[in-house]
């Protein structure tokens, strides 16, 4: 059943084959670009973006949420769950700049920083393997593990999970939301809350397999106990080293994977007394290792980064929607 919903969902992103692409997008002219616009697509366990060069591609803050709109459409544009910009930093070796497919911001992606790894070691714009990079004001460590001169999978220090209530940020009585109660749509669930610089909650269920996503998930994702909306992760334990989960994504839907979600699965699954301190956990794109060293309090994520596709907007031609 879960490989139904892979294939569900794969079809609905349009996975190409191609290796590069020219096209443009419409008759309308970007104020902001007066040459064509470079893009690689790339992927991490399914969770796909598209990635720009933010120092080669300047593009004017004030337009970059309607782009980014209609570049992640999968029937008129590119197709992704967003895209990110690539930038220059003084206080890391370079800057995530991450919107979701709706053009809103979004502060961290798990699988989107290891694809950032492996877009500045495989372009050259580093030669190191040991690298920072800065999300939201969040610096992440990355040791790139390469293969064959290009990078294959990507460790990431996630740094330490936050689990107080108004940081994550979800309206409760108690100081941290471990196994609460919430009610959604009628029916009563118990979530736990963690942030990883971005908002999830953690919702341990049988059955994910058969789960309504698309159904329950929007009302998780506004719910007014989320002043900043929230991811969720509807999750089942396998055993106690393996779980495997679906997840809502704020701003986009049902992806294939979310690394940030991975994570704060992990911490939930501790927390609960569910698993061990390292577990995989199965996604519809993939499997992500997940480590909490609760001496340490930091979670390392290691997993795949692939470049699927790379292209080229002509003339900067957009209709923003």
């Amino acid at each position: 059943m879960q490989e139904h919903h892979k294939q569900a969902l794969m079809a609905h992103k349009r996975v190409r084959a191609v290796r590069y692409l020219r096209f443009a997008l419409s008759s309308h002219k970007c104020s902001g670009m007066e040459k064509n616009m470079k893009f690689t697509k790339m992927q991490g366990c399914g969770n796909d973006y598209v990635y720009v060069d933010g120092n080669r591609e300047r593009i004017p803050q004030e337009e970059k949420p309607a782009l980014v709109r209609r570049l992640s459409d999968r029937h008129f544009g590119i197709g992704g769950d967003g895209v990110i910009f690539i930038n220059p930093s003084d206080e890391a070796d370079f800057e995530m700049e991450m919107y979701n497919a709706d053009g809103t911001r979004a502060e961290m992606c798990g699988n989107g920083v290891r694809c950032v790894g492996k877009f500045v070691y495989d372009k050259r714009l580093t030669d190191r393997t040991d690298i920072t990079v800065i999300s939201a004001g969040s610096v992440k460590y990355l040791t790139l593990l390469v293969k064959e001169g290009k990078v294959d999978q990507v460790k990431v220090n996630m740094g330490a999970p936050v689990l107080k209530a108004a940081l994550v940020p979800v309206v409760s009585e108690n100081e941290r939301v471990i196994d609460e109660p919430v009610r959604v749509q009628g029916r009563d669930y118990k979530m736990t809350c963690v942030s990883m610089g971005n908002p999830h909650a953690v919702v341990f269920m049988d059955g994910v397999d058969t789960l309504a996503i698309e159904e329950i998930g929007p009302f998780f994702e506004n719910h007014e106990r989320f002043p900043r909306r929230t991811n969720t992760e509807f999750v089942e334990v396998i055993d106690r080293n393996t779980v495997r989960m679906r997840v809502w994504e704020r701003g986009t839907g049902e992806t294939l994977a979310c690394g940030t979600g991975a994570c704060a699965v992990a911490v939930a699954c501790v927390l609960n007394g569910l698993t061990e301190e390292t577990v995989t956990v199965k996604l519809l794109g993939g499997d992500l290792t997940i480590t909490w060293d609760r001496e340490a309090d930091l979670i390392y994520m290691t997993g795949p980064a692939e470049t699927v596709f790379e292209g080229e907007i002509e003339d900067g031609r957009f209709t923003y929607n």
